[in-house]
């Protein structure tokens, strides 16, 4: 439009119209709908996965197993062992601990294990026997026999004349045979007399030990394979019982404290009461009786096999040092 034009246009407010103003948003315009078609209204879902795992079998169910069946003897002629194993199969391939995993076991006498193709280690045990071995499965049926070289060992002890010792009071210890104490390790501790051990053939270091204080017997015992080796140990010592009387022979008092040292004045044992009992080794020793302030002693030898009571008479005042008076065991 002109300069000259544009005073020829009315004002809008002049003849009606609505005032020209910017444009300060859009309306929504409503789409047309297609005939048909139904309006789907939106629906709020909760968060999903990007997909979902799918229940695939494992390689394990897919690979065909066979089974691996173990069977023990003592000796590679001998007989099937009918029962007392444990069997353990562990992976060859340490674990994130750095440890086997056990991947089966079993306690049957004939161990059927249903496991993939693999290298395993195999862990049978028959008592104090035992064996590891790697088994290097092929996934085909298999049948392996573990030959464990093993025996077995049953302990008993006499006193020196020939005299039975109450089973009770008798108890063994088996350890590993080495040159000296310190290098020797335990194998079987607290086994009771006629007891049979099972253990790999070798030699062992037994004690045994009769009561609880000093009467015990050392021996190197030979385990043969296949066989049960009974080996009787003999013992020099006695069972003595204590008592502290006003008269040979009398009643004993009670509430007494007993010390028993040897001639050297090393203390061998301590204990309270009026009767007390213990197997002591053979030799010469020292017997201290406290009662109401009032120290007695004697001088006593214990003889292999003698089982006897040692009294100490009231008449006998010592004046031994309370030192050697223990407050019992």
């Amino acid at each position: 439009m002109s300069p000259s034009a544009a005073d020829l246009v009315p004002d809008a407010a002049d003849v009606g119209a609505p005032s020209l103003r910017s444009l300060q948003r859009f309306d929504p315009i409503a789409l047309p709908v297609e005939p048909g078609k139904l309006r789907v209204p939106s629906i709020d879902l909760p968060g999903l996965p990007a997909y979902a795992p799918q229940n695939m079998p494992s390689q394990d169910m897919i690979r065909s197993r066979a089974t691996l069946t173990l069977e023990a003897r003592l000796t590679e002629d001998g007989e099937s062992i009918p029962h007392g194993l444990i069997w353990r199969l562990f992976s060859a391939i340490p674990g994130l601990d750095g440890r086997p995993s056990l991947i089966a076991s079993s306690e049957s006498n004939i161990a059927n294990f249903e496991v993939p193709t693999g290298s395993y280690i195999l862990h049978v045990a028959f008592g104090r026997a035992g064996l590891v071995r790697r088994i290097d499965f092929t996934g085909v049926k298999t049948r392996e026999v573990v030959v464990l070289d093993a025996g077995g060992l049953r302990l008993d002890a006499l006193v020196s004349d020939g005299s039975e010792i109450d089973a009770g009071k008798l108890t063994f210890d088996i350890y590993t045979d080495a040159e000296t104490e310190s290098e020797r390790n335990l194998v079987a501790g607290d086994i009771p007399a006629s007891k049979i051990v099972r253990l790999n053939a070798g030699t062992y270091h037994v004690v045994s030990n009769y009561g609880s204080i000093n009467a015990l017997v050392r021996a190197d015992i030979r385990v043969e394979a296949g066989k049960v080796t009974d080996a009787t140990l003999q013992h020099r010592a006695a069972l003595m019982t204590m008592k502290l009387v006003r008269e040979p022979g009398g009643e004993a008092l009670a509430d007494t404290a007993w010390s028993v040292t040897t001639a050297s004045g090393d203390i061998v044992r301590q204990s309270v009461g009026a009767f007390p009992s213990m197997v002591l080794a053979e030799g010469e020793y020292v017997l201290i009786a406290k009662n109401r302030d009032k120290v007695y002693q004697r001088i006593f030898e214990v003889q292999s096999g003698q089982n006897v009571d040692v009294e100490v008479l009231t008449s006998s005042l010592s004046e031994a040092p309370d030192a050697l008076i223990g407050s019992g065991d």
